[in-house]
């Protein structure tokens, strides 16, 4: 029985958990103030506070020597990589310390190979944001200089699709699955036996909470040209005041169905809009898997919500049967990806040395 300690590095938070065998023993969500944070000139720069602030939370509940079989850390935006676990070592360091991404998952990895340092264990990724197994032919696009981007819910989704194919009585590398995580932005996996072959990115699909989706490009262009906002804001405006926030004010779903309880018809009618677009995209990866899908899932914190998942529902169950599994699990699915290396059900892979990362 294995005692896995689970780091998750998020925007202001560290998301920390002990587990030994399927007992949790841990589970904390340690908060950044904004104030501490705003003295961190670089994304680097936050290391040591948010390493103390682990060790401290760690000595606090007496699990400051549990003698850890492991460290399972969040991968994040690095690079392309494989699905899978990567061992943390020079390489991964090297490209979490400088990611094609400046996201605070790249942290994970780095903490966690300090403190397996010192526990005298090894330190892991598992399911990396930017896990890359996207068929090329799914990878181009209408402009040869561009190629779409392959980031997307991968750790939640896969681990999910697990527990379903389990559930189902198959095994996940046999099965074909549609997989919608509905969070603060939305992307959907389409998986097929064992592989993550084309998603839907939370930047190119439906419109979420907070993200504007896919746009109609020379609109786009046109309002990016128009003078009136910098690059920035027009970042802002299609990742943060997007979807939800630009239609209704909120990026709350609560307040939205609150909204709609209330009798508001346009509210109702752009949850509608939502579930629409999420249910097109869903339509177009099954046309991917030539109608060869064995589930669909609806995942992540909005699946809490009846009437979206409903609404969805209802448009796609014609393809396959359609299972809604609110929440997300990104903690327990690295603790199991770790699990998985440990008892050598699956092998490591070494970043930049045996696969041939391709270019973004």
């Amino acid at each position: 029985m294995h005692c896995i300690l689970v780091i998750n590095t998020g925007s202001t938070s560290t998301k920390l958990a002990v587990f030994r065998g399927e007992e949790k023993l841990l589970d904390e969500n340690i908060s950044h103030p904004v104030e501490e944070l705003a003295h961190c000139e670089t994304l680097l720069d936050q290391y040591p506070l948010r390493r103390d602030a682990i060790l401290e939370c760690l000595a606090a509940h007496g699990l400051a020597d549990a003698c850890f079989d492991a460290v399972a850390a969040r991968g994040g935006t690095f690079g392309i990589a494989r699905g899978g676990a990567y061992l943390v070592e020079e390489n991964l360091l090297e490209a979490c310390r400088h990611p094609v991404t400046n996201h605070p998952s790249n942290l994970s990895a780095i903490i966690a190979r300090e403190i397996a340092d010192s526990q005298g264990c090894e330190a892991y990724i598992y399911d990396a944001v930017c896990v890359n197994e996207v068929e090329e032919i799914a990878r181009v696009t209408g402009l040869a200089d561009v190629k779409r981007r392959p980031f997307s819910h991968v750790l939640n989704t896969r681990a999910t699709a697990r527990d379903t194919a389990r559930e189902m009585g198959g095994k996940y590398e046999d099965m074909n699955f549609i997989v919608a995580h509905l969070g603060g932005g939305i992307s959907i996996n389409l998986h097929r036996r064992g592989r993550i072959v084309d998603i839907c990115s939370d930047d190119e699909g439906p419109m979420s909470p907070e993200r504007a989706g896919k746009l109609n490009g020379k609109s786009y262009v046109d309002l990016c040209y128009s003078g009136k906002w910098s690059k920035d804001e027009m970042m802002k405006r299609i990742k943060g005041a997007g979807g939800l926030v630009s239609h209704l004010g909120t990026s709350s779903l609560i307040e939205a169905e609150e909204m709609i309880e209330r009798g508001d018809e346009h509210a109702d009618f752009i949850l509608s809009a939502m579930a629409y677009q999420i249910a097109k995209e869903i339509g177009a990866l099954a046309t991917a898997a030539k109608g060869e899908v064995d589930c669909i899932i609806l995942t992540g914190g909005c699946a809490y919500s009846k009437r979206l998942t409903e609404r969805v529902a209802e448009r796609v169950a014609f393809l396959a049967p359609v299972r809604v599994v609110p929440g997300s699990k990104e903690m327990e699915a690295l603790c199991e990806g770790v699990t998985r290396v440990l008892d050598g059900v699956e092998s490591y892979h070494i970043y930049g040395r045996d696969w041939d990362v391709p270019e973004l």
